[in-house]
């Protein structure tokens, strides 16, 4: 069996759990990201050994849950061809592209090419999206977006593999030719939220499972249903990701808050909890930075030097 990409193995088979980190790091509703600003951002993180650079794709300027105004993102894989070229050992993620709305032949392309410009970095996640505005504006029946995900999800997979007798679906569809040189590894595919699919369906068809953050107890009763499924499927152990929104007070000792999918704690405690996290069986945590008065560059500093090592030394 060919192996994993480079980014598989060392953030989600990692010995010890990991952490990255949604970009752009720096973010106001309705502005697009000051790319100076993430590009020392990128390049920080990189350098302090987080395991993964993360970015979201929100094809349309809609307003979602509480948030008054719309989020603008650049194109999640041109931002992390970007990002790329700026760093040489952190991780590529999408988390995630809403599969969907996209064609399975056009992404198959961007992700094989931005694998092999990386290095081998890239992580592909993937979602069935929430936005009801945009499956109107894209022409896509939202109440098939699962079966539309399953669909696309298949070409996709077909495209990526690297094996001669996985790739029976993309010649059917293309009609005997290829899109670029097979990769020489597996890009893994991770189902990011439900997907509108069950569990089984996830556990037999994708590479890991991201959700969001929920309270301990909450989120020990999802891995325990990922696992079971995982073994109903008779499937090997795949990883468990999870999101974290996160406020990082300047106090380190301040205890930890709950807010919207996440915590407003100071580093201390935020070790404690990613500790926590790591025992109840979570591969790696996406920290999704929250405003503060201190600097995106602060906090990721902060993180980095007191936060990365207490994880790996404790």
């Amino acid at each position: 069996m060919l192996a994993y990409n480079l980014a598989y193995e060392r953030v989600l088979r990692a010995p010890r759990m990991t952490v990255g980190l949604m970009s752009p790091l720096a973010r106001s509703a309705g502005h697009m990201a000051d790319i100076a600003t993430e590009a020392a951002a990128a390049k920080c993180a990189d350098a302090l050994g987080f395991a993964a650079l993360w970015a979201r794709d929100v094809p349309l300027m809609v307003p979602q849950g509480s948030a008054s105004e719309a989020v603008a993102l650049d194109d999640p894989l041109v931002w992390l061809g970007y990002l790329s070229a700026l760093t040489t050992k952190i991780a590529l993620g999408t988390a995630a592209v809403v599969l969907p709305l996209r064609n399975p032949l056009h992404l198959a392309k961007s992700a094989l090419s931005l694998d092999r410009l990386s290095g081998g970095r890239f992580l592909f996640g993937l979602g069935s999206g929430d936005r009801e505005a945009e499956f109107a504006a894209f022409g896509v029946d939202p109440a098939r977006r699962n079966l539309v995900f399953q669909d696309h999800w298949a070409l996709l997979r077909s495209a990526l593999s690297p094996a001669a007798d996985a790739r029976t679906e993309l010649l059917q569809a293309t009609g005997g030719f290829d899109i670029v040189t097979p990769p020489s590894h597996r890009i893994p595919m991770l189902a990011v939220g439900t997907a509108r699919q069950s569990l089984q369906w996830i556990a037999a068809n994708s590479d890991g499972w991201a959700t969001y953050h929920r309270e301990d107890a909450r989120q020990q009763g999802r891995i325990g249903l990922w696992s079971s499924a995982l073994a109903q499927r008779s499937e090997m152990p795949k990883p468990f990701i999870q999101s974290l929104h996160l406020e990082l007070t300047d106090d380190p000792d301040v205890p930890p808050t709950p807010i919207e999918l996440g915590l407003r704690v100071g580093r201390k405690a935020l070790v404690s909890h990613l500790l926590r996290l790591e025992s109840l069986g979570v591969a790696h945590v996406l920290l999704n930075l929250g405003a503060t008065h201190r600097s995106t560059l602060q906090i990721v500093e902060e993180i980095g030097r007191d936060v990365l090592p207490a994880l790996q030394t404790s």
